[in-house]
């Protein structure tokens, strides 16, 4: 089959820029929908499965193994813990359980306020949540704490405003940041680090919200005989793996969401690109049997209609992944459960891509098909 050369598809797409941009646009949008989408997804999946480490427990309040912040035990539990089970992981001669508050809580920095999340802490945190290391500066010590690497974003501050020696209020107490800690793949990145004493003595609590016991020889069921024996604890183990395994399921619906309204926008884009195909080649009919009457087959010509759409779709795909590459790869969002990093992996990559260079194909082809199927006298004829 003889086909017509790529030189006149590429003519004809720049005969009319405005038509280029309009089809490029709609490729880029979906390839761009898609690859966010992709990206929010795979990021929230990768920093709750990164969060919770196959080797920890942790020791909950009965009742209280759907959401640490609501979980209330006593400051005493850590020590009887380390005490009682054997086979626990050792750090620095000590077994590695750290007691440790979650709170919610109103901060303020920069002139803003805005809701973070506080963790209490001592320095045994930094051996059970071995993905945690300090960034810059040094661990907190009295009315001092430590920011996520991320932190900034879940306050909606610029990165600046959160620099070791800033000033942040919160409970009405003024805490100085010592230091910077990060934590990549996990969600603890966008809490506030502060020791445990302060913190406790800040929000005036009696209580901690849990105990992460990093297991050694000893298997999870010992820390659930323990807390099974130990009634008068009220305790609840749950491994930290499982834990945010939970949490992970409790936002899929957020993702779905997300998925369904990238979908849905994607749709438009779908129909707007057929619209403006159609036109094109309608304005085109002519033209196309022009060069049938001259001996190319329809074939060929319906070839060429594809190409041109292939090329705006790529145009418009490369565009798109140039703007994911720079702007959206790595780019912090935050959630009730956390902070974590949109992720463009292989599966976003291939989907956004994809569905991006899919699109002026198939939305040509009726197009294509409808403006080639006049009978050639009367498509010589028309305007």
């Amino acid at each position: 089959m003889r086909l017509l050369p790529l030189e006149y598809a590429v003519r004809n797409l720049l005969r009319d820029p405005w038509r280029l941009l309009q089809l490029a646009g709609g490729s880029a949008l979906v390839a761009l929908l898609l690859l966010a989408t992709g990206g929010f997804s795979a990021g929230m999946r990768g920093a709750m499965a990164g969060s919770g480490d196959p080797a920890n427990t942790i020791l909950l309040g009965a009742g209280s193994e759907g959401s640490i912040e609501r979980s209330s035990l006593d400051p005493g539990t850590a020590a009887i813990v380390a005490a009682s089970v054997d086979g626990l992981r050792e750090a620095a001669g000590a077994p590695a359980v750290s007691p440790e508050i979650v709170h919610m809580t109103l901060v303020e920095a920069g002139g803003a306020t805005a809701q973070g999340t506080l963790r209490g802490i001592t320095p045994m945190a930094f051996a059970v949540h071995r993905g945690a290391r300090l960034a810059a500066g040094r661990l907190p010590a009295g009315d001092e704490l430590l920011v996520g690497r991320l932190a900034h974003r879940r306050l909606g501050l610029p990165e600046r405003a959160l620099h070791p020696g800033a000033m942040l209020r919160l409970e009405g107490r003024d805490f100085t940041i010592s230091g910077i800690f990060a934590a990549p793949g996990t969600v603890y990145e966008g809490e506030l680090w502060a020791p445990l004493d302060a913190l406790m003595a800040a929000t005036r609590r009696t209580t901690i919200s849990t105990v992460v016991v990093a297991r050694g020889r000893a298997e999870p069921a010992d820390l659930e005989a323990f807390a099974a024996m130990r009634l008068d604890l009220e305790l609840s183990a749950v491994g930290e793996a499982e834990y945010y395994a939970d949490r992970n399921r409790f936002f899929a619906p957020i993702r779905a969401m997300a998925w369904l309204t990238a979908l849905l926008i994607a749709g438009g884009a779908v129909f707007g690109g057929l619209n403006t195909f159609h036109a094109a080649f309608a304005a085109r009919r002519r033209e196309a049997a022009t060069v049938l009457a001259i001996g190319f087959p329809r074939r060929a010509v319906l070839v060429s209609f594809l190409t041109e759409s292939t090329l705006v779709s790529i145009v418009g795909t490369l565009a798109a992944l140039l703007v994911a590459l720079l702007l959206l790869d790595g780019a912090a969002f935050s959630v009730p459960g956390g902070t974590f990093t949109l992720d463009l992996d292989a599966a976003s990559l291939g989907l956004g891509l994809g569905a991006g260079l899919a699109l002026g194909p198939l939305g040509a082809l009726l197009p294509a098909w409808r403006c080639l199927s006049s009978p050639l006298p009367s498509a010589l004829r028309s305007a």
